[in-house]
């Protein structure tokens, strides 16, 4: 069953994980390095979540290039086969009706790539991109999902307003799974 039910996230404490420790969404700036930034960066962001899972939001974690450049490039060679997955389903939705193809993709991007990407990342695993049984959880706690749904695109919305001082993108890429990294560890086993 889940864990931790009583210790959920909430908002303030997700706002504020960025800035508890701001020299670390610098780390941004990596994305300017081409190919190589994109690659760290994707590991890093696969180690916020990882600490995210182990109820870990304390602040950033500290940056190691290459240790990030190759969980990053090695976790995106695994992501391959579910893109390809990914891209077929899109385009046999899409085939016969674009306005149930828009549906469909909508309804895997909302409620289960999300689960699916946590569970991903946790495992390391190209299989568990496909363990669907980690989905379950989403609809048996439904409005629970739904909340963390909203969580997620109030802070995505606020950061984005931040974009204007500069800090919004940065702890907006950082903080992009919280909400749906806590609903992980405490639903799915």
């Amino acid at each position: 069953m889940a864990n931790n039910l009583n210790n959920s996230l909430d908002f303030k404490t997700a706002f504020k994980y960025p800035f508890n420790r701001p020299i670390g969404m610098l780390n941004i700036l990596w994305l300017l390095l081409p190919i190589l930034g994109s690659f760290a960066n994707y590991g890093y962001l696969v180690v916020i979540i990882r600490q995210f899972l182990n109820n870990d939001f304390k602040e950033l974690p500290e940056f190691n290039f290459k240790d990030n450049l190759s969980l990053g490039f090695f976790m995106f060679l695994k992501t391959i086969p579910f893109i390809l997955v990914f891209v077929v389903i899109q385009a046999i939705s899409t085939m016969f009706n674009p306005l149930i193809g828009i549906l469909v993709i909508l309804f895997i991007s909302l409620f289960i790539l999300p689960i699916l990407y946590i569970n991903f990342i946790k495992n390391g695993t190209v299989g568990s991109f496909f363990d669907f049984n980690a989905i379950v959880p989403v609809f048996n706690n439904f409005g629970e999902y739904l909340i963390v749904l909203l969580k997620t695109v109030g802070l995505a919305i606020l950061f984005l307003l931040m974009v204007l001082i500069l800090v919004g993108f940065p702890a907006m890429i950082f903080t992009q799974n919280i909400f749906y990294a806590d609903f992980y560890r405490k639903y799915v086993k």
